[in-house]
């Protein structure tokens, strides 16, 4: 018999068994569940999620059905299955490589040691309790974070399209979605200040990649405006300079050509100079017009972001084109004033990422807080029932 449910492991949290609503269905064979049984994901356990039922259902795909017996408490259990160590032993067992499973035959004889009924509803009720108060912490920060990322694009946006002069006499630009631009500033079309725009090599990759030589940028090394190749792709310098056309020079600007990616933003540093890329669009501009860095903050701000999703191409599979790209209308400052506008961006950029690391790292402390706090509660490494009253 084939069920719907939306209880699929993408809508369990690791670590913390929270349902997540998505707007994923998935048609399959069932899994039938009641309120207290606990569904625990055999696909990948080291990911640690383990969704405490509320009531009766049908959960499809990787889970493996858990219910506690009368000497157990349902909440206390949830939480021993999110001990470490548990996790740790779990996922020691696992069978298949690329997707390991847990057995059910490993898992349902795994032994766990349980105090009476009402101290493992104590431990429960403090851990709920104590793990309340990290997961708003963790909300908080998850707050600054957006707010940061908000800011972040505030200040690009508002730089690379009103300047730096708020007394500055200003015009129609002529483009609806740009509105009024500093009135010594041009607004002209890509191509018309552009040397080259291209595309990296579109073939398929399997059989010209090698262990060592160029490096070959692919989309997913495209985050945040930069290039960060993590040295997993390489062609033969034979095979780089026999499509030159994609050979990327300093400054040049990097577009993603499609999947879920598109119009992302990376610029060639010093560091990835003589790299061949796929699948992405090249701009190299004329230096006497705009600098390249100028172009990948315009590019990556609202209006850019704005202007790139208009003329991308598949809904299912959205797609940009060159032959689109080039005829993008661009606000053009003068030279001079690019210099000033980037160094300004660069400098608060350079403080609202600082901040975020801050915000990224104090949420990896408050998790590892939470996880440690469960496996010293559940393992009777620490006495909660003082806390308790």
């Amino acid at each position: 018999m084939a069920f719907k449910s939306d209880r699929l492991l993408e809508n369990i949290e690791s670590w913390s068994g929270r349902f997540i609503p998505t707007e994923t269905t998935f048609e399959g064979e069932g899994v039938a569940f009641e309120g207290g049984d606990i569904l625990f994901g055999k696909l990948r356990p080291y990911l640690a999620k383990a969704y405490l039922a509320e009531g009766s259902g049908e959960a499809v795909g990787d889970f493996h059905v858990l219910r506690p017996t009368t000497t157990t408490q349902s909440r206390f259990s949830q939480y021993q299955i999110l001990n470490r160590e548990f996790i740790a032993i779990v996922d020691g067992s696992t069978f298949g490589a690329k997707m390991p499973r847990v057995s059910w035959d490993f898992l349902g004889n795994m032994v766990l040691s349980a105090p009476p009924v009402p101290e493992q509803q104590a431990i429960a009720a403090f851990l709920d309790r104590e793990t309340a108060k990290i997961d708003a912490l963790i909300a908080e920060q998850q707050r600054l974070i957006e707010l940061l990322k908000e800011k972040r694009q505030a200040v690009i946006s508002h730089a690379v399209t009103k300047g730096l002069n708020p007394d500055a006499p200003m015009k129609d630009s002529g483009i609806a979605w740009l509105g009024e631009v500093p009135a010594h500033w041009e607004v002209r079309k890509l191509n018309s200040f552009s040397t080259k725009i291209t595309n990296g090599y579109v073939g398929p990759t399997r059989d010209i990649l090698v262990e060592d030589g160029v490096p070959y940028a692919q989309a997913t090394h495209i985050k945040g405006g930069k290039i960060l190749f993590d040295g997993a792709y390489f062609v033969t310098r034979e095979w780089s300079e026999a499509h030159a056309k994609s050979i990327l020079s300093l400054g040049d600007v990097l577009i993603v050509q499609t999947g879920a990616g598109t119009g992302d933003i990376g610029l060639v540093s010093e560091n990835e100079i003589g790299f061949n890329c796929h699948a992405l669009i090249i701009v190299s501009v004329d230096n006497t017009v705009m600098y390249g860095e100028f172009l990948a903050a315009l590019l990556q701000s609202t209006y850019g972001r704005e202007t790139l999703s208009s003329i991308q191409t598949g809904a299912m599979h959205p797609h940009l084109n060159c032959g689109e790209v080039k005829f993008i209308i661009l606000p053009v400052p003068p030279i001079e004033e690019q210099t000033l506008i980037v160094h300004q961006i660069s400098s608060c950029i350079s403080q609202y990422d600082s901040l975020t690391e801050e915000a990224i790292k104090a949420i990896d402390l408050l998790k590892e807080r939470r996880t440690a706090l469960i496996s010293a509660a559940v393992t009777g490494k620490i006495d909660v029932r003082g806390f308790c009253a």
